[in-house]
């Protein structure tokens, strides 16, 4: 609580640890950032093949494959649950200590978004005064980490009106928090946000928003949903009873790639995952195209029914938007890693023939689904280099190096009812 400090300005913030890496370790791609900033002044990444690197094992020590040391990595794996060595980062809990007005912006592909929402939820319900808890406000474009650059993101462009005059809108923050100028800042919506699919930003009284109605789009299949070229469904129905299961093999040395580029200065975006889908061990799930708009804007989650062969194993879900031409354009992702299920604080193993529900947090999107277009659902063991490759073992994070394959099992009947729960804007 410095004494001079009067108002915040926070950008693409993380949230406590292991709320972007429910893995329990810091995951391949950290390592580039951990490269970059190890030395006295900035590093070169770009001197480095990070593809190489990225599938050495153990992870631990994947460091020394860069040509150095870097300590603050290798501790990182003594502590692989969220125990006291991780206490003095955690603030999700103290948002009553905070009484500042703080303008929080982030982007819907920037790789910590969900440290942003949370942040602005946190403040806007808890913050010491009442002054406080109003004077919070929210900024999400459709940016990458670096907020605010370009129009594009890779091959889809959101359009002119995607960049702002963001420092105008920081110094207006400023002005009337520290200099007491009646520009308007405080009469405006607390919430606003870029609705990705129409393009179009809008103002909003509270995030999530109120009127959201959420739905369940439940998975089915006859048993062969494997690729895009199966027969796996998205619908509103509810599933029936005796119908058959989804199942795949997970092999950890030919993981599911997550589409990146090779450092963390940007970790995915709107990336077209059609070529992804090829394969068998990605679960595809697919609405009927669209005859009117359907706007998803909130937090989503997914609940899956499994089984694994494995006593441990992750699981990742994964919702797109597919465009009449097929694009299948990623929105948001989450995983769930199986020993963490009930718990980063605590490591439970899975037993074979049991079946388990997982819930997956897929952070937040805003996005209108236009007609003609799909909604789809990915379901998967891997994304890799996004996320560290689950070796299906017992053996502490970080510090195995063999591995097996796991026979993975997911149900979608009417006892196991697998399904993606969507915030539905009228």
């Amino acid at each position: 609580h410095p004494p001079h400090l009067k108002v915040m300005i926070t950008a693409v913030t993380p949230s406590d640890p292991f709320v972007e890496n429910p893995t329990g370790v810091q995951d391949p791609m950290h390592l580039s950032w951990h490269f970059m900033v190890s030395g006295k002044v900035m590093q070169n990444v770009d001197a480095v093949n990070w593809e190489g690197v990225y599938h050495e094992l153990p992870l631990a020590t994947m460091d020394l494959k860069t040509g150095r040391r870097i300590k603050a990595w290798e501790d990182a794996y003594e502590h692989t649950r969220l125990d006291e060595y991780w206490a003095p980062l955690k603030y999700q809990e103290r948002f009553s200590e905070i009484d500042l007005p703080v303008l929080h912006i982030s982007g819907w592909y920037d790789d910590e978004q969900i440290g942003t929402p949370l942040n602005y939820m946190g403040m806007a319900n808890s913050a010491k005064s009442g002054k406080a808890r109003k004077a919070q406000k929210l900024v999400m474009g459709p940016w990458p980490h670096g907020i605010n650059k370009s129009t594009k993101l890779g091959d889809v462009d959101f359009g002119p009106d995607s960049v702002i005059d963001l420092q105008g809108l920081e110094k207006d923050w400023f002005n009337y928090w520290l200099k007491g100028i009646d520009n308007g800042v405080e009469g405006t919506k607390p919430v606003n946000i870029f609705v990705m699919g129409i393009n179009m930003w809008r103002t909003e009284n509270e995030w999530p928003l109120k009127r959201s109605r959420f739905t369940k789009f439940y998975f089915s299949s006859n048993g062969k949903a494997n690729s895009r070229f199966g027969d796996g469904t998205l619908t509103k129905d509810v599933p029936g009873d005796n119908i058959p299961p989804d199942m795949f093999d997970y092999d950890p040395a030919y993981p599911v790639p997550f589409i990146t580029e090779q450092t963390s200065a940007q970790i995915g975006g709107p990336d077209n995952y059609s070529s992804v889908e090829r394969r068998d061990d990605v679960l595809v799930y697919t609405s009927e195209r669209l005859k009117k708009s359907v706007e998803v804007t909130g937090p989503i989650r997914a609940s899956l029914f499994v089984q694994t062969s494995a006593p441990d194993t992750d699981f990742t879900v994964k919702l797109l938007d597919v465009w009449p031409n097929g694009y299948a354009q990623r929105l948001c992702d989450g995983i769930v890693r199986g020993r963490f299920r009930n718990g980063m604080d605590r490591e439970e193993f899975m037993e074979p023939k049991t079946v388990y529900q997982l819930d997956v947090n897929l952070w937040n999107t805003s996005n209108v689904f236009l007609p003609g277009h799909r909604i789809r659902v990915e379901v998967s063991l891997s994304a890799f280099p996004k996320y560290s490759r689950n070796l299906n073992t017992t053996e502490k994070l970080g510090k195995g190096t063999k591995f097996v394959t796991a026979h993975q099992t997911v149900y979608h009947d009417g006892e196991r009812p697998c399904n993606i729960l969507l915030p539905v804007v009228e």
